[in-house]
């Protein structure tokens, strides 16, 4: 479904990415992993055209994206959250799903006249209320943003990027900040996500969520992809313990 080929990007003469090459298979889960500085966040950019890359190319679907604009990748159904919540405080919970569903709503001035707008804010609304549903803060569907907790918060984002109806759902560090009980909802959201028919690419700090969670791992270290494979073969990778996973796994 994706495929980065020798990606790269440079800031100031330092490669922050270096010639890193995987796949994306569709259906499945996949995880990009590695400590601080490795480049992950960096890599998310590229692949969501935040970033250009100095070289190499995104594919998606086999068409060229490279560098396309972030717009442009959600139409073609590739959507994304961030690592810091980009929640709108000042609205309701149900009003930042519904935010995520902009690329298929088309108000005009005839709508309007002729009630169609209303009709389409209420189907919004529906399918917001489903979406608050299916990523378990259904009971929040009427609270004001303000009033959620952040663990509630990170879930409605990801309920907002769902709306858009992304066949490739990219989460960066969905279980930062969050408690134990909550980082295991959210694992159970992603292989809930994945087995729906969305394609999930995360990036995750938490190793028992990323191992519990993903068909596909690569690691990445110092811009460079360290290693790549199931979740058992990178667990048992000596290069992979030595330079991230450490004793503890």
């Amino acid at each position: 479904m994706l495929s980065v080929k020798s990606l790269s990007r440079s800031f100031g003469g330092v490669a922050a990415v270096d010639n890193v090459t995987f796949d994306v298979k569709q259906g499945h889960v996949h995880a990009v992993i590695g400590p601080n500085g490795a480049g992950k966040t960096t890599l998310f950019n590229l692949i969501t055209g935040v970033y250009e890359p100095s070289s190499g190319q995104v594919v998606l679907d086999k068409a060229d994206v490279t560098g396309m604009p972030p717009e442009a990748l959600a139409q073609r159904g590739m959507c994304r959250t961030f690592q810091n919540l980009q929640i709108c405080m000042n609205m309701t919970a149900c009003e930042n799903v519904m935010l995520g569903a902009h690329l298929h709503s088309n108000p005009s001035l005839w709508s309007g006249f002729l009630g169609w707008t209303r009709t389409a804010d209420r189907k919004l609304e529906e399918k917001a209320h489903e979406l608050m549903d299916f990523v378990g803060v259904g009971s929040a569907r009427g609270a004001h943003a303000t009033q959620l907790s952040f663990g509630v918060l990170k879930r409605l984002e990801i309920a907002r990027a769902l709306a858009a109806n992304p066949r490739l759902l990219l989460l960066d560090e969905p279980a930062a900040g969050l408690n134990d009980s909550e980082t295991h909802a959210v694992g159970e959201l992603i292989r809930k996500i994945a087995a729906s028919g969305t394609t999930v690419l995360l990036v995750e700090h938490d190793m028992k969520m990323v191992m519990s969670i993903s068909d596909h791992i690569v690691v990445l270290d110092q811009g460079k992809k360290l290693a790549e494979g199931t979740a058992h073969q990178v667990r048992s990778n000596p290069d992979v313990v030595a330079a991230y996973l450490g004793a503890d796994e």
